[in-house]
């Protein structure tokens, strides 16, 4: 138990959980749901690229697929919810 450890944890948790989950509120509150929608989606596109520049990982042809698929899949969504016809 060494203080140092201890704030460095603190830190680690906060920039990792409580801001990013504010910010993606506040986010909510100002864009349109299906716009936030598609943006959450490129979350593993953008993790995966983080991943790949800043500590060298690699990702294989099929989790790079997975990923084009779920966000492509995303946008397909949003973009036929868009151009759907209003209820009465």
């Amino acid at each position: 138990m060494q203080p140092l450890a201890l704030v460095t944890g603190f830190g680690v948790a906060l920039l990792s959980s409580v801001v990013p989950y504010s910010v993606e509120l506040e986010a909510l509150r100002r864009i349109p749901p299906r716009v936030f929608g598609v943006l959450m989606s490129l979350e593993p596109a953008v993790a995966a690229l983080c991943g790949l520049v800043v500590l060298g990982q690699r990702l294989g042809f099929s989790q790079w697929l997975a990923i084009c698929l779920v966000v492509g899949a995303s946008a397909g969504a949003t973009r036929t919810n868009s151009t759907a016809a209003p209820e009465s």
